[in-house]
């Protein structure tokens, strides 16, 4: 059995779906360090240091600051896969992103394994129904 297979077992198709989805998205955007460097350049550098520290709490952003930092088009994309909005592809992406990037830098940087370290942490965000 797959790994999306096990996943799909665990929850619904459309949680499975968004996370396929958001994984294309994000390689779509040159991948998790890409992404990360775009939201810098947007003026999210200080944002993006609380999500790969291991001592300061995630700061929030907000969907307007994701759409501002990655430019409506790509977030646009992102909502057309999902079959949403983008104000709601932008709010989904403030939840989940500082979620994600926490998750994939436990010792405060980002891998260079990061895709395959994606896959296993949004396993785990979709296991808590950080998505739906």
């Amino acid at each position: 059995m797959s790994l999306f297979d096990q996943v799909g077992s665990l929850l619904g198709n459309g949680d499975l779906k968004k996370y396929q989805a958001i994984l294309s998205w994000v390689e779509s955007q040159g991948g998790v360090q890409a992404l990360l460097d775009k939201l810098r350049n947007g003026g999210l550098g200080e944002v993006i240091a609380s999500w790969l520290s291991d001592t300061l709490a995630n700061q929030l952003i907000s969907g307007d600051q994701v759409t501002a930092a990655l430019g409506t088009p790509a977030v646009a994309e992102l909502g057309e896969k999902l079959g949403i909005d983008t104000g709601a592809a932008a709010s989904m992406l403030a939840t989940w992103l500082p979620k994600a990037i926490d998750a994939l830098s436990p010792q405060g940087e980002i891998s260079a394994d990061s895709g395959s370290d994606l896959l296993a942490a949004g396993m785990n965000l979709l296991k808590g129904k950080l998505l739906g």
